[in-house]
C-alpha cells in the first residue's frame, strides 16, 4: 500500500482517490465508472485496497464461478438457481461485490451480513429458500446448528464454506444438517478463487490458469507436498492493472502428496488449510526457549467440542476458551485436554479457562477467527 501509485498500471487511479471512493460508495457504484475496487479487513496490519478493470473483473467472477460448476451448480437460461450468500454486505468487500455482480433473473441472489442477529438470518434464510448456500465456516456452523434444531428450515441442493478454515467437525455438522458435505474454496480478496473442491472431497484443487501459488517456509524456501507452510506467495496471472507477483499471503496451507484425484482434473491439489500465521500461538518451553504452536493442533481438540462455535483467546494470564451455546461439554476435560496437547508439543501449558457465550464476537466485515491473540 505504500508504493500503491507505482503499482498500479492506470494513472487516473491513484491511492487518495480510491479511499474517498471506499468512504462512500455504494455497492453497485464503480470507481470513476469503470474500476471494481475492494478492500481486505487489514487482520494482518494495514487495510488492503485492490482494484480491476472490467475484463479482469469477469475472470474475478469467473473464479467463483468455476467452483460452483466443479459442485454441479450450472445456472443458466433455463436454471434458476436461488442462491444466499452470508458473509459481509459491507460494500468494500469483495463477496459484497460479487454478490451484486452475479445477481440477475438466472441467480437471483440474497446476501446477509454475518453479523445480523441470528433470528434475522434464521427468518430471512427460510423466507428466501436459497438452492445455493454461501457462508463464512463459522457461519455454517452456526446454521447448521439452528436447522438440527429445527428453526432454520432450508433445503440447499449446494453448500459452500469460504474465508474461514473449515473444521472437520464444522463440516460434519454441516452434513448431518443439510446431507450433504459443504465444498470449501480458498480465496482472498487480492487474488479472487485460488482453489475449490471437487464433487470428491479429498482436497482443493488449485486453479493453477489463474494463480501461480508457492508454499514457502520462514525463509521463503519451498515447502514439499505434505508439511504445512509458513505462508504462500501468489502471483495472480490476470491482474493488469495492479500486478501482484510473489505477493505474500500469511496463510498456512499443505499440498497434497498424492496429487492425483478420482475426478481426472490436471491442478495442483490442496490437502489442507489450518488458518493464517497470526493464529500461530507461541509458548514458553522449559528449557527456557520458545516454540510456536500451529493451529491445527488445537482443531483436533475442538473438533469434539459439542456448540455452536468456539474461539481461543490467547491472554497474558493464560488461554480462554469461548464456546457459543455449549450442549453437555465437561469444562474442566476440555481445558485438561488442551493443556495435555500443549504438553505433546513440548511447551508448557498455560491456565486454560473455559466460558459459555451466548454467541462469538464478529469482526468488521462478519468473520469469527478461531485463534487469536489478545491486544
Amino acid at each position: 500500500m505504500e508504493h500503491f501509485d507505482e503499482v498500479c498500471t492506470q494513472p487516473e487511479v491513484r491511492l487518495a482517490g480510491v479511499e474517498r471512493y471506499l468512504q462512500a460508495a455504494s455497492v453497485d457504484e464503480l470507481l470513476g465508472g469503470r474500476y471494481y475496487v475492494a478492500a481486505t479487513a487489514g487482520t494482518t496490519g494495514r487495510r488492503g485496497v485492490f482494484v480491476w478493470s472490467p475484463a479482469e473483473w469477469v475472470d474475478v467472477v469467473a473464479s467463483y464461478n468455476r467452483a460452483f460448476d466443479w459442485a454441479g451448480s450450472t445456472a443458466g437460461l433455463t436454471r434458476r438457481v436461488r442462491t444466499a450468500v452470508v458473509s459481509s454486505t459491507n460494500p468494500s468487500h469483495q463477496s459484497s461485490r460479487v454478490g451484486a455482480s452475479v445477481h440477475s433473473r438466472w441467480v437471483p441472489t440474497l446476501r446477509l451480513d454475518a453479523g445480523d442477529p441470528l433470528p434475522a438470518l434464521v427468518d430471512r434464510l427460510n423466507a428466501w429458500r436459497p438452492d445455493l448456500f454461501i457462508g463464512y465456516a463459522t457461519m455454517l456452523r452456526l446454521l447448521a446448528v439452528e436447522q438440527l434444531a429445527g428453526r432454520l428450515t432450508i433445503a440447499p441442493r449446494f453448500v459452500f464454506s469460504a474465508s474461514e478454515v473449515l473444521t472437520t467437525s464444522t463440516r460434519s455438522l454441516a452434513e448431518r444438517a443439510w446431507g450433504r458435505p459443504p465444498h470449501d474454496v480458498y480465496a482472498a480478496t487480492e487474488t479472487s478463487g485460488i482453489a475449490a473442491e471437487c464433487g470428491e472431497h479429498r482436497g482443493m484443487h488449485v486453479f493453477d490458469d489463474l494463480v501461480v501459488l508457492e508454499v514457502v517456509d520462514d525463509d521463503y524456501r519451498p515447502v514439499p507436498p505434505g508439511r504445512y507452510g509458513s505462508r504462500v506467495l501468489v502471483s495472480v496471472l490476470f491482474s493488469r492493472t495492479m500486478p501482484l507477483i510473489r505477493y505474500e499471503m500469511s496463510d498456512s496451507v499443505q499440498l497434497a502428496v498424492d496429487g492425483d484425484c478420482a475426478c481426472g482434473r490436471p491442478y495442483t491439489l490442496l490437502e489442507g488449510i489450518q488458518g493464517r500465521v497470526q493464529e500461530t500461538l507461541r509458548f514458553p518451553t522449559s528449557e527456557g526457549g520458545t516454540r510456536d504452536v500451529q493451529p491445527v493442533t488445537f482443531h483436533h481438540v475442538m473438533d469434539t467440542v459439542t456448540a455452536a462455535g468456539w474461539r481461543i483467546v490467547q491472554q497474558e494470564a493464560g488461554l480462554e476458551v469461548l464456546l457459543a451455546r455449549p450442549f453437555d461439554v465437561d469444562t474442566s476435560t476440555l481445558a485438561a485436554s488442551l493443556s495435555e496437547v500443549l504438553e505433546a508439543q513440548g511447551v508448557v501449558a498455560p491456565p486454560v479457562t473455559v466460558r459459555a457465550v451466548e454467541t462469538i464476537p464478529h469482526t468488521a466485515l462478519g468473520k469469527s477467527p478461531l485463534i487469536v491473540r489478545a491486544p
